[in-house]
């Protein structure tokens, strides 16, 4: 899913606009104060976000607090059940955050197939068009 994020925000198609994928354990404050925008993807872990991006949420949370309102996110997840829990939780976070949900979140639930990889490209190629005609 990710690498299909990937693909569809550096698409031929989109050319002002930089991208960086970055594990959670990788990504930090930097990062995060680099960006225009942010794109989470996790799996769904026990009706949850993973314990990855928690730890990105948590450890990036107070140094950035303030410098980052109105960047727009978005969030896929790979899920298991239903995905709510890990979405609802990524959300309450972003909100103290004050980040402004720019797309609707992709869910996969069990196997991925060819829609919800389709999904997630169309996820990063909207996100990194709309960065670059100044929508978001």
């Amino acid at each position: 899913m990710a690498q299909a994020v990937f693909e569809g925000a550096t698409s031929e198609d989109i050319e002002e606009v930089e991208v960086r994928m970055l594990g959670a354990f990788d990504a930090g404050v930097d990062d995060l104060l680099w960006a225009d925008a942010l794109i989470l993807g996790t799996p769904e872990n026990f009706g949850y976000m993973s314990g990855g991006m928690k730890d990105f949420l948590d450890r990036t949370f107070y140094p950035c607090e303030g410098k980052l309102e109105g960047m727009p996110y978005a969030i896929f997840v790979s899920a298991g059940n239903d995905g709510a829990g890990a979405i609802s939780s990524i959300q309450r976070i972003a909100n103290g955050y004050a980040f402004r949900q720019a797309q609707e979140p992709v869910v996969a639930r069990g196997e991925l197939s060819p829609e919800d990889l389709k999904r997630c490209l169309e996820l990063g190629m909207t996100l990194a068009a709309g960065l670059e005609i100044g929508a978001l």
